[in-house]
């Protein structure tokens, strides 16, 4: 499943020369996993503060083919993937006017955050992890 998520570049998004940051579109890209989790009926609030469950990203990357400026609109699409019952990453595409800017990948794993352990992701996040 592909998500999309809109998203005008914000004066605060760029750095001294004008361009998009590269950590803010690392963000930009995470505000985009949020939205998913909202369109899957995942209540933010909970799903953050949860004392039993924790999804750290444990890896990212980001790869620019273009730069970004103050006031360009951009989509960001997700694609999440299981990696197994434990862990899953999720493939940022960025575009602008239907041109690829910028790719991106985030790693995460399920953990409790009480004993740092892995453990099973949540079924509600999407993932059919018979598959792996």
């Amino acid at each position: 499943m592909t998500f999309a998520y809109d998203r005008k570049i914000h004066f605060a998004d760029t750095d001294s020369a004008g361009v998009v940051y590269f950590a803010r579109l690392l963000s930009i890209c995470h505000e985009a996993y949020e939205h998913y989790l909202e369109n899957l009926g995942v209540d933010l609030r909970s799903f953050f503060q949860n004392p039993t469950m924790a999804i750290p990203i444990v890896h990212g990357e980001i790869d620019f083919f273009s730069p970004l400026f103050c006031g360009d609109i951009i989509q960001v699409y997700l694609k999440p993937m299981s990696l197994n019952p434990k862990a899953f990453e999720i493939e940022y595409t960025i575009e602008k006017e239907d041109e690829k800017v910028a790719t991106a990948k985030t790693r995460h794993v399920c953990i409790n955050p009480q004993t740092r352990k892995t453990q099973p992701l949540p079924f509600y996040l999407g993932f059919n992890n018979s598959e792996k």
